[in-house]
């Protein structure tokens, strides 16, 4: 059987999406600051979940590992993100691998059960990456920066939305499997509710006899050797009763002569 086109787009998505929630996760740059005061002007600073870098334009050298003076990594979308982008991670995997023991390529007939619930976990997974990128991107001018920098978004950001949409296109694709599942369910549940019973049993055979075979004041014929007769379906009507002719004799008898 060949695999429904909405596996296929769910099971290669979702994978994407990991990807590129991973790299969002890991990468220090959510966003950037440049042309910051007290230091050189080529220098650009790239702020993230877990660290904060100093990229220089000219050398092209990268410091990482700054302190953080305006306390950035205390405020509470930078906090929130932290434990919802890993969490997303994690519930990503778990529902790759449900999704691959439903979709089942190296087999003849899917299990779109699990299929269906490997992609309700990958669509949960690209909500909690969602929430947490878009409340960062709503807070991004709102957390503490040096007065007097400029404030750009990071290509974090752009990687946190690509990977949340993937994951949750992926999750609904697979979650029509679904639909599937509830057709076969009514239609073994349609087939259950048939009962086929050939032969019949000896009981009905017994009772459908007697009901069609007749007997003579109330005793059964007999053999000469004392078994019983074959029964056999006799009618009452007469069919030819209208059938039958009679022909009188038109030749003189001898009382007329």
């Amino acid at each position: 059987m060949r695999t429904p086109t909405p596996m296929i787009v769910g099971i290669v998505l979702g994978p994407c999406g990991l990807v590129l929630n991973l790299t969002s996760t890991l990468a220090p740059t959510w966003r950037d600051l440049s042309n910051i005061p007290h230091k050189a002007f080529d220098v650009i600073q790239h702020q993230g979940l877990w660290d904060i870098c100093d990229e220089s334009q000219s050398r092209r050298e990268t410091q990482c590992g700054i302190q953080d003076d305006l306390q950035y990594f205390s405020q509470q979308p930078v906090q929130v993100a932290k434990g919802l982008m890993p969490a997303s991670l994690a519930v990503t995997v778990l529902g790759l691998v449900v999704a691959s023991l439903g979709v089942r390529c190296w087999q003849e007939v899917p299990h779109y059960l699990l299929a269906g619930l490997g992609g309700l976990t990958l669509f949960i997974s690209g909500l909690l990456s969602l929430i947490a990128v878009s409340w960062y991107n709503y807070e991004l001018y709102r957390l503490p920066f040096t007065a007097g920098s400029t404030l750009v978004v990071g290509y974090c950001l752009v990687l946190g939305y690509l990977g949340s949409c993937l994951e949750i296109i992926g999750g609904i694709s697979l979650t029509i499997s679904f639909g599937h599942c509830c057709k076969e369910r009514k239609m073994k549940k349609a087939a259950s509710s048939v009962n086929y019973s050939y032969p019949p049993s000896r009981q009905e055979g017994s009772t459908t006899a007697a009901a069609i075979s007749p007997t003579t004041g109330g005793r059964d014929f007999q053999l000469d050797n004392g078994s019983p007769m074959p029964r056999s379906y006799t009618n009452s009507l007469d069919v030819l009763e209208d059938e039958t002719v009679s022909y009188r004799s038109r030749l003189p008898c001898d009382s007329d002569v």
